[in-house]
């Protein structure tokens, strides 16, 4: 395939993709990392955190010990896996050799848009840019760079490695060559790409956020209470975790950030983020990251339990 990016012009295919930076250490990056390395990629790693990391290189080594444990992957794989991946605390290093980066960083549209800025300056000409945000315009993202052709959403689900969609979004100026690869490359990774249109929410969250919203919204006006609403969906709607819970496990603060975008992009104050959920991101309360959301989590353990706050 031959693209053409303002004055540059070059071939790329997934069978020369080798070498991919995830930008990002977080949950979401050190899942990303570690599905592309089990594949067989080259991974770097970047992040401004050393001490980051360290963590995320033990939390990939950890999951590869839980897919041992289950039998879905051997010693051997684990060890190749981890020596895939190296890392880099510096993007203009990171990224230099890369075929394809994947940005995974805070759901922050500005953060988001430096980040594009020093991919866009330092990674090589024929380097595909993607993005795993769950709500921000690719099209703005592609914007502020030099190659908006090449620019993509790939938004991975949480647990990366567990997970099998993968939703693909198109920018107004992504080119249908740089989909189709990304499309095939998903597969390559094992996992189930379907691809949506470039507005807000794109397809996941335009659909499940509305609902968490309302969860929250149902808990705020005394409808009923934590327990009861997650039951309700569970068990009369056969959703594996309530919305409340959901929410908890996604972030509070992510909710609430993707909830902005939607009512912002749209104007349609159906989207405004509940002022109880304002109020608990507001005060730190931001689910399962904090320790505490609707929900209190402890450490190492798998049991959980209504939140003081909420109990009856």
């Amino acid at each position: 395939m031959t693209f053409e990016f303002l004055l540059f012009t070059f071939e790329i295919t997934t069978m020369n993709i080798k070498n991919v930076s995830v930008i990002g250490a977080g949950t979401m990056g050190n899942g990303i990392a570690h599905v592309f390395a089990q594949s067989g990629f080259k991974v770097t790693l970047i992040d401004v955190s050393a001490t980051q990391l360290e963590k995320a290189l033990s939390t990939i080594a950890k999951n590869i010990d839980r897919q041992i444990a289950k039998g879905a992957v051997t010693e051997e794989q684990k060890s190749a896996t981890l020596q895939n991946i190296t890392t880099a605390t510096d993007i203009s290093v990171g990224v230099k050799s890369a075929d394809l980066v994947v940005e995974a960083a805070t759901e922050n549209i500005n953060l988001k848009l430096d980040i594009f800025k020093q991919m866009d300056a330092a990674a090589p000409a024929n380097c595909i840019l993607a993005t795993n945000t769950s709500s921000i315009s690719i099209t703005k993202i592609a914007a502020v760079t030099k190659r908006p052709s090449a620019v993509i959403g790939m938004h991975f689900m949480n647990p990366v490695p567990v997970m099998k969609l993968v939703e693909i979004i198109n920018g107004y100026a992504t080119s249908k060559e740089v989909s189709a690869i990304i499309n095939e490359l998903s597969i390559t990774l094992g996992k189930i790409p379907c691809t949506v249109n470039d507005y807000p929410g794109f397809i996941a969250n335009r659909i499940l956020m509305p609902m968490i919203n309302e969860a929250i919204y149902s808990l705020y006006e005394g409808v009923a209470g934590v327990q009861e609403i997650d039951t309700v969906m569970k068990l009369g709607m056969a959703h594996p975790m309530g919305p409340l819970q959901l929410a908890d496990f996604i972030g509070l603060d992510v909710c609430h950030s993707i909830l902005k975008v939607l009512h912002e992009g749209f104007g349609n104050p159906k989207y405004a983020p509940c002022p109880l959920l304002v109020n608990m991101v507001t005060a730190g309360k931001l689910g399962v990251k904090s320790g505490e959301g609707f929900y209190v989590y402890t450490a190492g353990s798998k049991e959980i339990r209504v939140s003081e706050g909420f109990q009856k």
